[in-house]
């Protein structure tokens, strides 16, 4: 069985995660579901990235120590992540004992190679993004990232050689065209950031003492981005000094899936130090779009934070995930609000899906009491309908080979809306009028079943628990994604998959109007 091993990026322990990092998760989750649906033995990975300066900011705000905060906010994530349902495998902590060791001896590795070096870092950094700028990067004293204001600081550190990497990295990146997705994202990489010249990397740290003590520097702590990135291998068994049998069958990774505002750290900062371990470098880096809210960035300071737990009691779910796969294109930033979620809730969910589901049932139970066998009569209508169904299964693969979930997920909504306009071509209530058109009725009704049992399958990496529901009012579970030409339906009782939701009471509740 072919291995895929897929991670998220870390999320940052300064705060409980928004739904526009919990995108991410989703995601990934739905890349993972699809690939296991796909044979593959999958290893999806997630954790999250627990030291620093800010953290011991925050804790202390809070009046905790900083194990305590983090703790706290590492349950407030995993709370997040199930909420929407996701399948991870494993789950790492940037204060696992096991990663902080592994991370000590990448240290002493890099130290004894002589791919990282003392100086003393004089600059403009930024406490939030937990980053160093130089003048030039940094208009009006601004973080380019975040916007807040620098402070000055200057202190003695380790930093990693990254000039020593640099034409070995653009060589990679070129002689391997889908390392870096987007395609808009590895031309800002390389245009914006590797081209101009790289700028060594500050690794360690002496201000603050939250964070991995390095054995070798007395004072210093390991500074986030070799801590946090290392991640993807310190927990899957890798050890300078011998890996495991679980490294050896996991690494290199197949896809690193990251948000575009730390691309630069996974396609630069990552493959060098992948590159000084003499490592393999993951298959692809795939630095998705925002998911805004209103069109603008989600922050606690603009007061526009929505969390997946509280959508979910609101919407469900399913309507979550699908809104979110649904509404961010490949390469695009996608908004979120609650008119277009209700909106689409309404005409794709409730409409689209769960009226077609409903319909066939009802008329399968109304004229042959759910009992609904294959017919060999055919018309154009159903030609066409068929070849449909059979043509679903390699679009969604086409799609996803290429990460483009949101365009898979529209392959599908297309064919059940093919299933809809059949319905209207081949106008069952009036075939049923006429004991002579049994058969033709019967035809009918097993084709509008066939579409929704495939497409019910075609829906279970995306939304798993509506793909179930499907399968269980049709009552056929056969696990074949293409028409079968033989077979018979006995349904169950039809359910409502998604309600239709009153758009202008709802928003007033919502506000409080």
């Amino acid at each position: 069985m072919e291995k895929y091993y897929i991670t998220t990026a870390i999320p940052y322990t300064s705060a409980k995660p928004h739904i526009g990092n919990t995108y991410e998760a989703v995601l990934a989750d739905a890349i993972a579901r699809y690939k296991r649906l796909k044979g593959f033995d999958v290893l999806f990975q997630t954790g999250t990235d627990e030291h620093g300066e800010k953290i011991s900011k925050k804790a202390a705000a809070e009046g905790l120590e900083e194990k305590a905060f983090v703790d706290k906010i590492v349950g407030e994530l995993k709370e997040e992540w199930k909420a929407v349902n996701t399948s991870y495998d494993t789950f790492v902590r940037t204060t696992d004992e096991k990663h902080k060791n592994i991370v000590k001896k990448i240290y002493k590795k890099l130290y004894d190679q002589k791919d990282i070096y003392l100086d003393k870092y004089e600059g403009l950094y930024c406490v939030d993004c937990e980053a160093f700028f130089t003048k030039s990067q940094a208009e009006e004293n601004k973080c380019p990232d975040c916007n807040r204001e620098l402070e000055e600081r200057s202190e003695e550190a380790y930093f990693l050689n990254l000039k020593k990497y640099q034409e070995r990295l653009i060589k990679h990146i070129e002689d391997n065209p889908n390392f870096i997705s987007p395609e808009s994202r590895k031309n800002e990489i390389v245009n914006n950031f590797i081209k101009p010249g790289l700028q060594d990397l500050c690794i360690s740290r002496t201000s603050f003492t939250w964070g991995i003590d390095i054995d070798f520097a007395p004072g210093h702590v390991a500074y986030v981005w070799i801590d946090a990135l290392s991640n993807y291998i310190t927990n899957i068994g890798y050890d300078p000094d011998g890996s495991s049998e679980e490294f050896n069958k996991w690494w290199p990774a197949d896809l690193h899936v990251v948000g575009k505002d730390i691309m630069r750290f996974h396609a630069i900062y990552w493959p060098i130090i992948l590159m000084a371990l003499d490592l393999e470098l993951p298959k692809q880096i795939f630095g998705h779009p925002w998911l805004l809210f209103n069109d603008d960035k989600m922050s606690k300071s603009k007061g526009n934070i929505l969390y997946a737990s509280d959508l979910v009691k609101e919407y469900g779910v399913d309507a979550i995930r699908y809104y979110v796969l649904r509404e961010i294109p490949y390469a695009n930033d996608g908004s979120l609000t609650h008119e277009l979620l209700i909106e689409r809730n309404n005409s794709d969910l409730a409409n689209n899906l769960g009226n077609l589901v409903n319909r066939t049932i009802a008329m399968s139970h109304k004229y042959f009491e759910g009992k609904v066998k294959y017919s060999k009569i055919r018309t154009e209508h159903d030609e066409e309908l068929i070849k449909k169904i059979n043509q679903i299964d390699s679009l969604v693969e086409n799609q996803m080979d290429e990460l483009k979930v949101a365009s898979a997920l529209d392959k599908i909504f297309e064919l059940l809306s093919a299933g809809n306009k059949y319905i209207d071509q081949t106008e069952p209530w009036l075939l049923a009028k006429d004991e002579n058109n049994k058969e033709r009725l019967s035809a009918v009704l097993y084709n509008l079943l066939e579409l929704i049992r495939v497409s019910a399958l075609e829906l279970r990496a995306f939304l798993p628990d509506t793909s179930e529901s499907i399968l269980k009012q049709i009552n056929n579970y056969e696990d074949e994604c293409s028409y079968l030409e033989e077979g018979e339906y006995n349904c169950n009782e039809a359910s409502v998959l998604f309600a239709r939701i009153d758009k202008e009471k709802k928003l007033k509740e919502i506000y409080n109007e």
